[in-house]
């Protein structure tokens, strides 16, 4: 009867330890990163972070800090650009600093793949972005991006990395800060982005989307 009994508490808490992580469950502090990773995060942005459709980010090897301070904002509320808020303030919202510790070093740490150049870019067009992205636009007083995120655009700590990202996210995103506040933690790119010209902000994000993977 004993042995009946133990075999019993086994097999239920042995269930429970699997259904965990296989869950989908984000109200669950429990579920591990990796599996809210897997069974969630990559609906969207691939399993490997490296999202196949442009209105997702890729976060395969952005910095971990930058992950975790965007994960913190949309749970708080604090990033409400319509890509943001629209998906990611339900998803977000109760999870735990552990849980979004976990899942920014598990995207941090994939390998990012290189992301094929939009045929609407052209090599003029990248050519423009990359004197922008290392000179800046002097006669703007815009300061070069790679100031912040590096000659490459790797990045580091809440600086993000841009190299391969999709073109149109980072159109999405410039526009923002140019137009909106709404991402008030980012207040040093509204000032950064507020002369830039649609033809700019298009070349710099062809550019970008054109880098390789570090």
């Amino acid at each position: 009867m004993k042995r009946i009994s133990l075999v019993l508490t086994l097999a239920v808490a042995t269930a429970g330890c699997a259904g965990v992580e296989r869950s989908r469950n984000l109200n669950d502090p429990a579920v591990p990163p990796r599996t809210i990773a897997q069974q969630v995060c990559s609906n969207c942005h691939g399993l490997d972070g490296n999202s196949v459709s442009p209105n997702f980010p890729r976060l395969a090897g952005q910095t971990s800090a930058y992950l975790a301070a965007q994960l913190t904002e949309f749970r708080g509320h604090d990033r409400s650009d319509p890509a943001g808020f629209e998906y990611m303030w339900g998803l977000s919202r109760h999870l735990t600093d552990g849980q979004i510790k976990g899942l920014a070093e598990y995207f941090s740490s994939q390998k990012a793949v290189a992301n094929p150049l939009a045929s609407s870019s052209s090599a003029t067009q990248v050519a423009a972005g990359r004197e922008i992205f290392t000179h800046g636009v002097p006669r703007s007083n815009i300061p070069a991006c790679a100031t912040c995120h590096g000659a490459d655009a790797q990045g580091h700590d809440t600086f993000p990395r841009l190299a391969g990202q999709h073109a149109d996210y980072l159109e999405k995103q410039l526009a923002v800060f140019q137009k909106t506040d709404e991402r008030p933690k980012g207040a040093v790119m509204k000032t950064v982005a507020h002369d830039l010209t649609a033809g700019d902000i298009r070349a710099v994000a062809s550019y970008l989307q054109s880098l390789p993977p570090g």
